[in-house]
């Protein structure tokens, strides 16, 4: 696998941590070995609690599909542990949905985003722009589930027309087909 490795702050990532950060990382090609590339991003900020310094994403994948995971340490080599450890449950989960699907297994839900402030309006405050492939619906699941996402937007292989994929409080998934009107 191919990964690459980079910091903000050029000072923290020494050889050590580097090769350290490829061993771990590249165990995880063992459960996936389509996985090709992978990119480490390691930041450090200034936070009140000591436990969030350091902040490591993680995104690997190949030909369109990802995984992705985000994790806050004390330390680098505890961040790297933490998102390797995520990284590997998400991508056993998914295995294991792949391979044992229809036996109603549901999915651990991760904590709920909080919300505005009682006097302050809801507002975007972040843009994001992504390249959208046409896939099938069992991809998009596949994808969203790799991704951690509670919904996922994909151009239907069979339609041309964009889906939006989510996931239900029962555990089961819906979809919304766009329409022009």
């Amino acid at each position: 696998m191919k990964l690459e490795i980079f910091s903000k702050n050029e000072s923290m990532l020494t050889e050590a941590i580097e090769s350290y950060a490829r061993k771990r990382v590249g165990k995880l090609d063992r459960y996936m070995p389509w996985i090709t590339e992978g990119k480490l991003e390691i930041s450090q900020e200034d936070a009140r609690v000591p436990e969030e310094r350091i902040t490591i994403q993680a995104t690997l994948g190949s030909k369109g599909m990802l995984i992705r995971s985000q994790e806050r340490a004390e330390d680098i080599r505890t961040a790297i542990d933490k998102v390797t450890e995520a990284l590997s449950s998400r991508i056993k989960r998914y295995k294991g949905k792949r391979y044992d699907k229809g036996r109603g297994v549901s999915l651990t839900r991760g904590a709920a985003a909080e919300g505005p402030e009682e006097d302050e309006a809801p507002r975007v405050v972040k843009n994001k722009r992504f390249l959208v492939k046409p896939m099938s619906q069992d991809e998009a699941i596949d994808q969203m589930e790799l991704l951690g996402h509670d919904f996922f937007l994909y151009v239907s292989a069979e339609t041309g027309k964009p889906h939006l994929l989510y996931r239900r409080k029962d555990g089961n998934y819906g979809l919304i087909e766009t329409e022009m009107g």
